[in-house]
């Protein structure tokens, strides 16, 4: 408890209101938040270490900077299926879900299960979680192979209708990840892009423009021929 003590009263020591209009500007939830930076967030992190217990305890005390700086001290492998689905229902901005998603979840060993698992729920930040992950081990899972990612195109096309501002936005940064892979991918994102566009739904189309506009742009394709 001394250990947790410490680190909320340096959290408030470094709090910064005059930074929460600004974050409320980008949508960024001002409840319960603090206003510090993830660079400061994650300067805290690298001098506490990994702490599964500490992590827990942070979470539980509702202040947003801390359960973000609880995601980035936990210990991945001690995390429980039970402790990622208390947590991502108690997602309240896009900021805290992608900081989690990115700094945890995706390192569990069950991450590829709660994409399936959380792409069938309505809660806006659950169904944004599924896209982020995505997002995120398009990214980071280097050795992972194509068919990995091709599995998930159903449920990317499944999201595109969702008109939500928050989950549109994390469809179509998953769908432009993956896309961003290799040649291979690139070409089987912009089929399914193709394929969404024809769909009966503004967000689809949305997300489709975007998509296609990036991934057949001069810039990725000369990225993609110089990996390949």
């Amino acid at each position: 408890m001394a250990i947790f003590n410490e680190v909320i009263d340096q959290l408030k020591s470094k709090a910064k209101p005059e930074n929460l209009k600004g974050m409320a500007r980008y949508g960024m939830t001002s409840d319960n938040r603090l206003g510090i930076s993830i660079p400061e967030l994650r300067k805290m992190a690298k001098e506490i270490g990994r702490d599964h217990q500490l992590a827990l305890e942070l979470w539980q005390s509702c202040i947003l900077d801390a359960r973000i700086l609880a995601s980035m001290v936990d210990k991945p492998e001690e995390v429980s299926e039970a402790q990622v689905e208390e947590w991502v229902k108690e997602f309240n901005s896009w900021d805290l879900c992608d900081q989690v998603c990115m700094n945890l979840f995706e390192k569990t060993p069950f991450v590829v299960q709660k994409i399936h698992d959380w792409s069938k729920r309505e809660e806006e930040f659950v169904k944004r979680a599924t896209y982020t992950l995505i997002a995120c081990l398009a990214v980071h899972d280097k050795q992972a192979q194509d068919e990995k990612f091709m599995r998930f195109f159903p449920i990317i096309k499944q999201g595109a209708t969702d008109e939500r501002n928050f989950v549109k936005k994390a469809v179509n940064w998953a769908l432009r990840n993956i896309g961003k892979r290799n040649p291979t991918l690139n070409k089987a994102a912009i089929k399914l892009a193709k394929e969404i566009r024809e769909m009966n739904s503004k967000a689809a189309h949305w997300i489709a423009k975007d998509a296609i506009r990036e991934l057949e742009s001069e810039a990725v394709q000369k990225r993609l021929k110089e990996r390949s």
